[in-house]
């Protein structure tokens, strides 16, 4: 009874937020009640995207400047929302700065980060961070072959053993999830698969034509690459779980696909621009080296395989805004949103807008300032 309870809430909240607030947007969502979410756009009108990344909420708490910080981030992301009115919003990583929360609810600082989206009724989804859950390394001892480590800790014979060794302070990305999913009805994060865990935020979600869901546009791939509680990397096993859902779903690569996470990968340090941002690159900062995954396991090597596959956008590098091509995709920066973390460069969002027919996807950065820049299309 408790979880019908809790279902038909969710619904209602659904339903409440429907009538206030979706009137205004180009986007019908579906409820969370639906086995799939389904994006579905407005007929006519193309679907826009705001990218939110490294926000940093809960940074520095016990200070001035911490809490004036999140002020500050909360004012760059109204002022994108209200300057674009996107149909959805990506949380690109770190939301909050877990490491350094001393309360054991982290959930309380994400609740604040994703308030400007909520209150005007647009949907989101969200991915993990190095930052999103407290710093623990897993020792290379408790891994296993596909690069997943146990997640029941060793017992008292390891030489990493017993309840130190195995708690850090902070909310987990598993508490994380579930708070927001279960608290949130427009929220279309997702756990992820089980057999990925503790790496959580690995799904997939459908856009679809004013048709109806049978008539996707694009999908939106979502992959957790590690850090804090887990190692940064996109692990085989999620290479394995990408193929294995992309050739269910789309196995004529007749759809085009978008992939995001929040630490790039190896394939960036590849392309990044020396002195400056030029041609074929669109940007407007180039200022820090590529701060990459700790290893390459596969999953590059399966997206630059399939045409379908138009774009990557990452966070994690506060200096670095640039979209570069990689053989037949472009690998994209966000750009740095939050006032917490490093850095003192001017924050703001990426943007992307998708049009079905035909079907194109365009990106600029909205900066704090209301000026936009660095227009680009990333596919014809």
């Amino acid at each position: 009874m408790i979880f019908s309870i809790a279902r038909f809430s969710l619904y209602f909240q659904f339903v409440f937020l429907t009538l206030q607030g979706f009137d205004d947007h180009r986007v019908l969502a579906l409820p969370k009640t639906s086995e799939n979410y389904s994006l579905q756009m407005r007929p006519g009108a193309p679907f826009k995207i705001a990218l939110f990344a490294d926000l940093h909420f809960g940074e520095a708490e016990t200070t001035d400047w911490g809490p004036g910080q999140d002020v500050n981030s909360k004012r760059v992301m109204n002022t994108v929302l209200d300057d674009e009115t996107p149909d959805f919003v990506i949380y690109l990583g770190d939301v909050i700065t877990a490491n350094n929360i001393l309360i054991a609810n982290a959930s309380l600082y994400w609740d604040q980060a994703i308030s400007p989206t909520k209150s005007r009724g647009i949907p989101w989804a969200s991915v993990f961070g190095n930052h999103d859950d407290a710093l623990f390394e897993w020792p290379m001892e408790w891994f296993s072959a596909p690069g997943i480590p146990r997640l029941i800790c060793p017992e008292a014979n390891s030489t990493h053993s017993g309840a130190e060794a195995c708690s850090f302070r902070g909310t987990h990305r598993l508490e994380l999830m579930k708070h927001e999913i279960d608290h949130n009805a427009l929220s279309f994060s997702k756990n992820g698969p089980k057999e990925l865990w503790p790496s959580v935020s690995n799904y997939v979600l459908q856009v679809s034509s004013s048709d109806g869901p049978k008539s996707p546009v694009v999908y939106l791939y979502f992959l957790d690459s590690g850090g804090g509680s887990y190692p940064e990397v996109i692990s085989t096993a999620q290479a394995d779980w990408f193929r294995h859902k992309s050739d269910q779903i789309n196995p004529d690569l007749r759809v085009p696909e978008l992939i995001f996470w929040h630490i790039p990968s190896r394939a960036y340090k590849k392309v990044a621009p020396r002195f400056g941002i030029h041609r074929p690159c669109v940007g407007l900062i180039n200022k820090e080296g590529v701060a990459a995954q700790k290893a390459e396991l596969g999953i590059m090597k399966l997206l630059t395989k399939r045409p379908s596959v138009k774009a990557i956008f990452v966070g994690h590098n506060h200096g670095l805004d640039w979209c570069c091509p990689n053989e037949k995709l472009w690998l994209c920066f966000a750009r740095h949103t939050g006032y917490g973390g490093y850095g003192d460069w001017a924050r703001g969002a990426r943007i992307l807008e998708i049009t079905q027919k035909p079907f194109s996807v365009k990106s600029w950065i909205r900066m704090e300032d209301n000026v936009v820049h660095s227009r680009v299309v990333l596919s014809p």
